[in-house]
């Protein structure tokens, strides 16, 4: 029966010792031989502390029974070879261990990060990424701190208690009986308390995500929360989760501590047994003090040993909750898997086509429906229409963020969806509103576009982009640091150098997102002075809402309900009187009824 449940176990990956012995195989095994030095070195210091309870009661007899003063001597020495070799011994281990951890630690975060750059935008627009941080951080060190429970359990505690044992049992076999009496109510305990550890634990690492999720988003809304006097209502939020973790925490320490008084008390039992025990025979029988002395001497140095292998269990699933998170990840199936088997994009004309696509973010919702247009190589094609029509998506398709439910998109009449990603992306330079930097110097946010950029394409670039003459003004020129997010430079500044990034990549097919939208009238202008030195001779995507910027279009489509309602030139669609000419002309009327407004103001 228990062979079965073992086995069951181990199968189960999802069980504690299925999920162990999945770390031991995936972990251990490929680090065997320096395991097994650390374990040898372990199993060292385990005999020497043995030998050193035995030597103990050897110093007593030889003081006080043979009254042997160099014998007292020449024991006394091999006792400080012991104690040295043993601290050597331990060193050892420990500094293999930690080299270990480190290693086991890295490859985690290495596994993780690579998993997550195989998931497409669904994946994260479903996880908030302080919960992935956290799986990372507590996940990536958990593993280790498993794998040191279990080794460490084996080769230090469980050794140095067996040799203790051994030592117990030489100097008085039935005295060491009285030991094993504490174990199965210990054990008893302990396997009650294991099933409330677990879910004490779940919620100390879900209470510590969410205060990461409070403290980043308090930070990146700095500008929101000042704004709209939300310091308050934060700081209630991230009170509330700190008093989460806290209880939480609270809780681990005392139901992770409850098993202390009854060890405690069950040893203290123990020992005062073998105290009666042991003065009976040395003044009743006449056995040496040594032996009563050196027993003493190995319970109590098994004791502390004792004590960590009745708690492993306890210490293991609280460390295997964030194991679990972490694998949770690693895990999951690629959402975006590799396709470089696939044969690359062979760009001639940049031709772009979409035939009869469609696509919905969620199943009978359409975004697009069987929309069909072709955005001709060296043209600029506008996309315009309402929010929610299915602007943005149009360029997520393009750049396979998500895959099309029906149709093609085709470029130079090949498939997209049969190519590999890379090789496609590396055709597109996409520049939206919402500028990402990297918190980093401008000439590495510009050398993103295309590493291994030199310095003189960087510059040309940003004179390209309208960019150079505000980088030359900052005292460290292009080595300025960006700050998060690039929250360093204006709306325009970031706007420019996103485009000389798009500049330098050099790619014939472009996608513009609302470049210019939540610009001001004198950045607007350098932008789309960038914009047109961007869009020289590729062919272009834009979508605008501000119709002004994209009255000299080559074509203009547009889109309403994720389908092509019109399409024309500026000027015909003004003569048409359709949905764009309502859409200019509250535009202008907008624009018209502002002005007042605007000039009152100064």
């Amino acid at each position: 029966m228990l062979t079965s449940r073992l086995k069951s176990s181990l199968i189960d990956p999802t069980s504690s010792t299925g999920l162990i012995w999945r770390l031991l195989s995936e972990y251990a095994a490929t680090r065997w031989h320096r395991y097994a030095i650390a374990f040898a070195l372990m199993a060292f210091a385990a005999g020497a502390t043995a030998l050193t309870a035995y030597l103990a009661g050897d110093v007593i007899n030889k003081a006080y029974v043979s009254r042997d003063f160099h014998a007292v001597i020449q024991t006394s020495l091999i006792l400080m070879l012991v104690f040295t070799l043993r601290g050597a011994a331990t060193y050892g281990h420990s500094v293999i261990l930690a080299r270990i951890g480190t290693s086991i630690v890295a490859e985690n975060q290495r596994r993780l990060f690579d998993r997550l750059q195989q998931q497409n935008l669904t994946y994260f627009s479903e996880r908030h990424s302080t919960e992935l941080i956290a799986r990372l951080t507590s996940g990536a060190a958990a593993v280790n701190q498993t794998l040191s429970l279990v080794i460490t359990a084996i080769g230090r505690d469980l050794l140095t208690l067996m040799a203790l044992t051994a030592v117990m049992f030489v100097q008085d076999p039935i005295m060491s009986l009285v030991v094993f009496v504490i174990v199965p109510p210990v054990l008893f305990v302990l396997r009650k308390l294991v099933k409330r550890i677990k879910l004490v634990a779940m919620t100390q690492w879900h209470g510590g995500a969410q205060t990461l999720e409070t403290l980043q988003e308090t930070i990146q809304g700095i500008r929101l929360v000042k704004s709209f006097t939300l310091e308050d209502k934060m700081r209630e939020r991230f009170h509330a989760n700190v008093a989460s973790v806290q209880g939480a925490s609270n809780k681990m320490a005392r139901v992770s501590n409850r098993s202390a008084p009854l060890i405690e008390t069950l040893a203290g039992l123990a020992i005062a047994c073998l105290m009666v025990y042991a003065g009976h025979r040395v003044i009743n029988t006449g056995a040496s003090p040594g032996e009563f002395f050196s027993f003493i001497t190995a319970f109590l140095l098994a004791y502390e040993p004792a004590k960590r292998l009745a708690r492993l269990n306890l210490d293991l699933n609280v460390a295997l909750v964030n194991v679990r998170v972490l694998l949770d990840v690693i895990d999951s199936p690629p959402t975006e898997p590799s396709d470089e088997d696939r044969p690359p994009l062979k760009v001639t004309t940049a031709r772009l086509e979409f035939r009869d696509v469609s696509f919905s973010y969620r199943p009978g919702e359409p975004t697009i429906r069987n929309m069909s247009f072709v955005a001709e190589p060296g043209r600029m094609t506008a996309l315009v229409g309402p929010s929610g029509g299915g602007k943005s998506t149009v360029l997520n398709l393009i750049l396979r963020f998500y895959e099309v439910g029906g149709g093609v998109i085709a470029i130079d009449n090949q498939d997209i969806a049969s190519v590999s990603r890379r090789s496609l992306r590396s055709q597109v330079s996409y520049v939206s509103q919402d500028v990402f930097l990297f918190r980093t110097t401008i000439r590495e946010n510009i050398a993103f576009g295309r590493p291994g950029a030199t310095d003189a394409e960087i510059v040309a670039a940003a004179r390209a982009a309208q960019a150079h003459d505000f980088i030359s003004g900052f005292p460290k020129g292009y080595d300025t640091m960006v700050g998060e997010r690039g929250l360093g430079l204006s709306g325009g500044e970031r706007q420019r150098i996103a485009i000389a990034r798009a500049l330098v990549k050099n790619a014939p097919l472009i996608l513009l997102d609302e470049a210019t939208a939540s610009l001001d009238s004198e950045s607007e202008h350098y932008v789309q002075k960038a914009v047109a030195e961007l869009c020289k001779g590729r062919t272009t995507l834009v979508i605008a809402h501000r119709l002004s910027t994209i009255m000299h279009a080559d074509n203009i489509l547009v889109i309403e309900a994720g389908e092509v309602t019109d399409s024309g030139r500026h000027d015909e669609l003004l003569r048409k009187a359709g949905r764009y000419a309502l859409f200019y002309r509250l535009q202008l009327q907008h624009q018209q009824e502002r002005e007042p407004i605007t000039a009152s103001g100064g």
